[in-house]
């Protein structure tokens, strides 16, 4: 894994610094987009500076780390030195879940880079601000809810009240399941002892049968291999393969034809930051930061499907095996989902009005994903 190199630009002249600082009120009056091509502009902030450490939940080594890595040393080029940020892999600071939560909120962290849906047991409302059991199913129908319909502004709401700023929804694939054994159909998935996150995800299979249990990804590998398990649910090829998952499984569950996971189609990351320290940075840092984090979501998100396409092909000639779930098999799933939809949503005011949004979302005709007849016996 190679390191990017850090560059910092100095500006020598009083001509060059009156030039810049001209173009940078220009860029803010139209939303300060304009200033992403460009080296960040230095005054008394820039001088003193700022640095973040900053764990993600990714392996080092994996895929998944090579493009955040890249993505955090490339902010003290963007911003001329007023915001420096060191990457982490998972458990080099914090040891897990738990600990990283709470070693943002008390500074220890300045932030994170999580899969949102971990925080279900601290934030019920964490697992409408991923993608969850047959629930909107791609990419741009969460930017939509996020940028368009007013979810964002949600998600800052409910973290201020952790002392965290949620910047922003990071997009890196949909989750499939590795079994040591063939799994084919919802039935096959009764008596399994499976992986996955937990929260809604892991009570609909519970509803299928299966014995669930939740482990980090660094945990996986051994657990498959010692037999602890019988399948796990992770992230897609590219950092499956990196973790060495097709040497201990040779089978590999899709959903339909189309959809290569019906329990967690869009499964986002985040960066959350210690609200203290994202308070700390001036206005146009701020728009820099949160305008990279929607850069940055594309970037990774293409950078990791390129990667699965390689990835399977390698999966494949190793010897695993694809099966997919049938359009029946998606039918049922999202019947035993709706009553779990509705329970988390009424875990608490928070965890309703986000779902709500949805709701109406995938009932509007644009989507058609639920109907009145569906939800007739349930209620926020």
């Amino acid at each position: 894994m190679k390191d990017r190199k850090q560059s910092t630009t100095k500006i020598n002249t009083n001509v060059k610094k009156t030039s810049r600082r001209s173009f940078i009120k220009s860029a803010a009056a139209v939303g300060g987009t304009a200033m992403l091509g460009s080296p960040f502009i230095g005054n008394a902030l820039a001088a003193k500076g700022h640095t973040w450490k900053i764990q993600t939940t990714w392996d080092a080594g994996t895929t998944g780390y090579t493009l955040f890595e890249n993505w955090c040393n490339s902010f003290a080029e963007k911003s001329n030195g007023e915001l420096k940020i060191k990457p982490f892999p998972a458990k080099s600071v914090a040891a897990d879940n738990n600990a990283l939560f709470e070693a943002v909120k008390t500074g220890v962290l300045q932030g994170m880079n999580p899969f949102t849906l971990y925080w279900a047991g601290k934030i019920p409302a964490s697992v409408f601000l991923s993608s969850y059991p047959a629930g909107p199913d791609q990419p741009a129908q969460w930017d939509t809810m996020f940028y368009g319909l007013g979810m964002l502004k949600m998600a800052r709401e409910i973290y201020a009240k952790q002392g965290l700023f949620y910047v922003g929804p990071i997009h890196h694939d949909a989750n499939i399941i590795h079994s040591k054994k063939p799994v084919t159909t919802l039935a096959d998935f009764k008596g399994l002892k499976l992986r996955v996150p937990g929260g809604m995800v892991s009570e609909v299979f519970q509803s299928f049968g299966a014995s669930t249990v939740s482990l980090p990804g660094s945990d996986i590998f051994p657990a498959l291999e010692k037999g602890t398990i019988d399948a796990a649910d992770y992230v897609g090829p590219a950092v499956n393969w990196d973790l060495g998952f097709g040497q201990v499984t040779k089978n590999i569950l899709f959903g339909p034809p189309g959809v290569m996971s019906l329990y967690q189609p869009v499964d986002l990351m985040d960066l959350t930051v210690n609200q203290r320290a994202w308070k700390r940075l001036s206005p146009q840092m701020k728009n820099l930061v949160e305008d990279s984090v929607k850069t940055y979501s594309v970037k990774h998100y293409t950078g990791i499907q390129k990667r699965n396409v390689e990835a399977l092909a390698k999966f494949k000639k190793s010897g695993s095996v694809v099966s997919r779930l049938s359009a029946a098999d998606a039918a049922e799933f999202r019947r035993k989902a709706i009553p779990i939809w509705f329970k988390w949503a009424n875990k608490n005011a928070d965890a309703r009005r986000v779902f709500k949004l949805q709701l109406d979302y995938m009932m509007n005709d644009i989507m058609g994903y639920v109907a009145p007849e569906d939800i007739k016996n349930y209620k926020l």
